[in-house]
């Protein structure tokens, strides 16, 4: 009986990664109904982080926190032990946003810090902050406030939300919310390497994708380098070292506020890879199914498929990959995936948005890869 590891991400605006697994294993059993399956949802550290963590060993738990525009909101975190994932995108995410509306300059990250303070009062000793899909640019400031951090104007009063309000910025002091961090492994995991400021910053870069007009990327980029500037003079010593590092752009700052905690930047592909225990499905496979909703040029960075794909030719062990289009030249994805099929070679519609459609292909995927391997029955047929 041959062995199978389907381990794909999300179809982003199509189905989420577990109800991708579970359309190609449905096809796949249809066509080898005596193969056994390993199905494991993957995310690399933005949107759907928590629902992948809590379909492999997490559990998922719930915490009321402030969302982005100051309301509240109620979000999921995973927890396995002592070890804690947020994802950001759950606390402060654009799809957190009452009616979609965008608020660039004054969306906050203080429910991600709310959310670290559930962790810590729950004893965690690794916390691990999913960072992407955020609407805020406020540098991770709120957090740092929900932290008992103390970022004042002038008179000493609360400098209000989001990036709007670090440029009223004067005073600052960490202690209280680096005191919290002290003794916690706090893993920033992103795939995104934006330093915090400049044209390859997270306002210039991520800020349009939240709203903000020419003027206002300028605007929240000027409070994000006066945030930094009052900080080296309030004696954080490694506050303009800091935001140059790779990561410190991810989430509109949430990086930046993350390793002024303490915290060390992980590529979110391989940290969650690790974290779901892929390796050990792996050693028992004959073959993997991944794939994500574009497999393009960004893809061969080290996201999640590419990344599982060299996990799994270091172990030997042959991957096909299922993406909703391809935009690489076969040359390029032959290093890594033994076939590729695309949604879009199959159907004329626009699979993207049709979910339905979408997990019907995606079972079609599923036969056709179970007959290649296996042929009618389940039985193996060799690699």
């Amino acid at each position: 009986m041959g062995s199978v590891l389907i381990a794909p991400d999300k179809f982003k605006g199509s189905l989420s990664a577990d109800e991708v697994a579970r359309a190609l294993e449905r096809g796949l059993l249809e066509a080898a109904p005596r193969a056994r399956v390993d199905r494991l949802a993957l995310a690399d550290g933005g949107e759907g982080s928590v629902a992948a963590a809590c379909a492999g060993r997490f559990s998922p738990e719930k915490v009321t926190v402030t969302g982005p525009t100051g309301r509240p909101v109620t979000a999921e975190v995973a927890v396995h032990g002592r070890t804690v994932l947020i994802e950001a995108a759950a606390v402060c995410g654009l799809g957190m946003l009452p009616g979609g509306r965008k608020v660039p300059l004054t969306a906050t990250s203080r429910g991600v810090g709310q959310a670290l303070q559930y962790a810590l009062a729950g004893g965690a000793d690794t916390i691990v902050l999913a960072l992407g899909g955020v609407a805020t640019t406020d540098g991770g400031v709120g957090l740092l406030q929900a932290l008992g951090g103390t970022p004042a104007e002038e008179d000493g009063t609360p400098i209000g939300p989001g990036g709007a309000g670090l440029a009223a910025l004067r005073t600052v002091d960490l202690a209280e919310a680096r005191a919290a961090l002290a003794g916690v492994d706090l893993v920033l995991a992103t795939d995104v390497d934006n330093p915090l400021l400049g044209s390859t910053g997270t306002a210039a870069v991520y800020g349009p994708q939240k709203g903000a007009t020419a003027s206002e990327v300028r605007e929240l980029d000027d409070a994000l380098a006066g945030f930094v500037r009052r900080l080296a003079a309030a004696g954080v010593a490694e506050a303009v070292a800091l935001a140059e590092v790779p990561g410190a752009g991810a989430a509109g700052g949430l990086g930046y506020a993350g390793m002024l905690l303490g915290g060390r930047v992980r590529s979110g592909a391989d940290y969650f890879l690790t974290l779901l225990g892929v390796d050990e499905l792996l050693a028992r496979s004959d073959f993997v199914v991944t794939g994500e909703g574009s497999l393009d040029e960004q893809s061969l960075s080290g996201k999640l498929p590419v990344a599982l794909a060299r996990r799994a030719r270091r172990q030997g062990t042959p991957v096909h990959a299922v993406a909703g289009r391809c935009t690489l030249p076969a040359d390029s994805t032959a290093a890594y995936f033994r076939s590729v099929q695309a949604l879009t070679d199959l159907t004329d519609q626009d699979c993207a948005n049709d979910s339905t459609l979408s997990a019907h292909l995606l079972a079609r995927c599923g036969r056709t890869l179970a007959d290649r391997w296996f042929g009618r029955g389940g039985t193996e047929t060799g690699r």
